[in-house]
């Protein structure tokens, strides 16, 4: 292979990803191999996209809303439309992100709390069995 291009078995190596996973980009027109008989070749583009899908995926967006920023790129504003969407989409994200943070926050600190309360009845209780003998 040339290093314009890797193997399926390469992109899985260097993406660490799985076979079906890029299959499964490949079906929802997300990455576009070149297939010579059952062979896939990924390209450079194909390897920035599959970087931009596995970084959307890590940041919560939607596989739908990763299609429609990566096929803003070839609209020939240089980007500009594609980083306005981008940055758009980020803001709502990290919104959602930072409220979910919140609510863990509070759910471990309620917790936190439980498990003292609890740990306090446990040892009251083995002192009380201890008393008892």
């Amino acid at each position: 292979m040339t290093e314009e291009t890797l193997t399926i078995r390469e992109m899985c190596d260097a993406y660490d990803v799985t076979p079906r996973t890029l299959r499964f980009y490949e079906a929802k027109e997300l990455l576009f191999p070149i297939r010579i008989g059952q062979k896939r070749l990924f390209t450079r583009r194909d390897q920035a996209r599959l970087k931009l899908i596995l970084r959307g995926k890590r940041f919560g967006f939607s596989l739908e809303e990763i299609r429609q920023l990566l096929d803003l790129y070839y609209i020939g504003d240089q980007q500009k439309t594609q980083l306005e969407q981008t940055y758009s989409v980020a803001q709502d994200r990290l919104a959602d992100m930072k409220k979910q943070r919140e609510e863990l926050d509070t759910a471990i600190a309620e917790l936190e709390e439980q498990m003292e309360w609890g740990a306090k009845i446990i040892a009251s209780l083995n002192e009380s069995k201890t008393a008892a003998e």
